[in-house]
């Protein structure tokens, strides 16, 4: 789905990890780690189109062929929100609806219970009428995932989906994106936890500011002495054969 050719993401033309080349294949579900300062963040809103590559070339495959941008979802960081805006629970799910209701058109009954779907599917039907600056940070996640559900898009980005939030939320949130996973919807996330990437995400993406490596989890997180080290270490490890070093 999304091809990236030398491709460098920073701020301000700088770079802030080594050049990257491969890609997201249609229906992958990928974890991209690495020590703070990689880049995740800033690979993850490049791709999502929030912000200009400073070099390469970033190459989408649209549903059904041909290179038009696919209709995408993008999950910032929590830290990112304005919690102060007075909306309800429901309205910022139902802000899912847009793409196919316009921005100034109250959404249909079927849209509504969609929204109600979804809603339920997370948890939060019983806080439909809450205001979001009411929310714990679990709550909010969860919303915010609901929101995602409504947006029904083939691409889904997920920047640190699962920080600062209960395990119950966490579980739950899991079984969120296994299930589209199985729909066949591409996935990226950016993420700290390995465990939960070894048990949760097939494919690693792998950034630090003197390599880059691409694969699948065990093969990527063998290359660290301690696993651990992936998020927490911009050390260079040695590579072994079986994996592309990038």
């Amino acid at each position: 789905m999304i091809s990236v050719k030398q491709l460098s993401v920073g701020y301000d033309r700088h770079a802030v990890a080594m050049p990257l080349d491969g890609c997201f294949t249609t229906g992958s579900l990928t974890a991209i780690i690495g020590a703070n300062g990689a880049g995740k963040s800033t690979l993850l809103k490049t791709l999502a189109g929030l912000q200009a590559a400073v070099a390469g070339k970033l190459i989408f495959s649209a549903e059904g062929g041909g290179r038009k941008l696919p209709r995408m979802a993008y999950l910032p960081q929590q830290a990112e929100l304005d919690r102060t805006f007075p909306i309800s629970v429901f309205d910022l799910v139902a802000m899912g609806c847009w793409p196919q209701s316009g921005l100034f058109r109250g959404i249909s009954c079927q849209s509504a219970e969609r929204v109600a779907q979804a809603l339920s599917t997370v948890g939060m039907s019983a806080m439909a009428n809450s205001r979001v600056g009411d929310l714990s940070g679990g709550q909010l996640q969860r919303t915010l995932f609901a929101r995602l559900l409504i947006q029904q898009a083939p691409l889904i980005m997920l920047d640190e989906p699962f920080t600062g939030i209960d395990s119950q939320t966490i579980e739950l949130l899991l079984k969120v994106i296994a299930q589209w996973h199985r729909e066949g919807k591409t996935i990226i996330a950016v993420l700290h936890d390995i465990s939960m990437v070894v048990r949760h995400f097939p494919q690693v993406l792998y950034l630090s500011a003197e390599r880059n490596i691409w694969g699948t989890a065990n093969d990527v997180l063998n290359h660290f002495p301690n696993r651990m080290h992936a998020c927490v270490s911009a050390d260079t490890f040695s590579l072994t054969a079986g994996v592309t070093a990038l």
